[in-house]
């Protein structure tokens, strides 16, 4: 029995109309530092499944790291051991659709965003938005074939610096604004770093609404442990949300520093 369930995180009750979606900063898949470092992967794989979204939105994917892959030899089974597949495909459930892209090259490594989606995914494109050299940062595109209607899927994260944050919100407006289909669906989620809730108003003018419960859309994932800051979110065009949560408890804490958060939509009318 998968330990994450419906204990820590409801179940959908959306009907064959709704659309489930999760946003997750995963932390490649990694915890701790130093000789207490371990790896979190497996487990993650387990979060994923519990979510039971149509479409997940991952942040900190690892195509690949030699240093890591190292510490957590090959030699060894199960818990211990690091995948032998790139972390965007080990985490998809049977049956999902993945699409990954290279957000961060470093010396040991790659890292990115990455979606799974339970339906059809058409080309995937990515955009560079990384503002310095001491930042590299991306914008996942995939459009998403539901239930014969096309979503357009932003995955982001953006950066640490406030005025970096700010440029790269509005070449994000610009992509929904001028990039994409008038007149479709559009989900942009993911880690938005923005701990002084600044780009709202920015993504708004693209037409762009953020995901709250009962009016309230600042909803805490960060740090898992005790979360106070909402850095994780979700934002749409079109679509019109009926619920988002976030799950808690000790098991959901240890997986990463951020919670997954997840929201269900409908069709706006």
């Amino acid at each position: 029995m998968n330990p994450l369930n419906s204990t820590y995180l409801p179940p959908s009750s959306l009907g064959e109309g709704g659309l489930r979606v999760a946003t997750y900063n995963i932390h490649k898949g990694v915890r701790g530092m130093g000789p207490g470092k371990r790896l979190e992967i497996h487990n993650l794989t387990l979060a994923v499944e519990a979510l039971d979204a149509d479409i997940v939105c991952l942040q900190e994917v690892r195509r690949f790291n030699h240093a890591e892959a190292r510490r957590f030899s090959h030699t060894r089974f199960g818990p211990g051991a690091w995948p032998e597949q790139p972390q965007a495909e080990y985490l998809a459930p049977d049956g999902y659709e993945v699409a990954y892209r290279t957000n961060a090259i470093t010396r040991q490594g790659e890292h990115g965003n990455a979606l799974l989606a339970r339906w059809p995914i058409g080309d995937i494109g990515h955009h560079d938005v990384s503002d310095h050299r001491f930042e590299q940062r991306g914008l996942l595109h995939v459009p998403v074939q539901w239930q014969g209607i096309e979503v357009h899927v932003v995955v982001v994260h953006l950066g640490l610096i406030h005025a970096s944050r700010v440029r790269q919100a509005e070449r994000l407006a610009a992509l929904v604004a001028t990039e994409l289909p008038p007149g479709a669906p559009v989900i942009v989620a993911g880690d938005f770093n923005d701990w002084n809730e600044k780009l709202d108003l920015i993504l708004a003018g693209a037409g762009l609404s953020r995901a709250g419960r009962d009016g309230e859309p600042r909803v805490a994932t960060y740090p898992s442990m005790v979360p106070v800051l909402a850095l994780d979110r979700v934002y749409t065009r079109g679509l019109r949300c009926l619920s988002v949560m976030v799950p808690r408890g000790q098991t959901w804490a240890r997986l990463s520093d951020h919670l997954p958060l997840v929201a269900e939509f409908e069709l706006a009318t």
